[in-house]
């Protein structure tokens, strides 16, 4: 029984053995920043209104 819960435990990536990959978070640039802004006004998620405001923001910090 041991065994198969250490071969399932293994075979499901719930036990980390040799390190694997880091993966560290990386800020989004602002052209990607841009890119998911206008998706956002395209979906409807935000108003052009709310769109010009962050978009401004976003170029004013660069």
């Amino acid at each position: 029984m041991t065994v198969s819960f250490l071969a399932i435990t293994f075979l499901t990536g719930c036990l980390n053995i040799g390190g694997g990959t880091k993966s560290e978070s990386q800020q989004p640039t602002i052209g990607q920043q841009l890119v998911d802004l206008q998706k956002a006004k395209e979906s409807g998620a935000i108003t052009d209104a709310e769109y010009q405001v962050q978009k401004s923001k976003l170029l004013d910090n660069k």
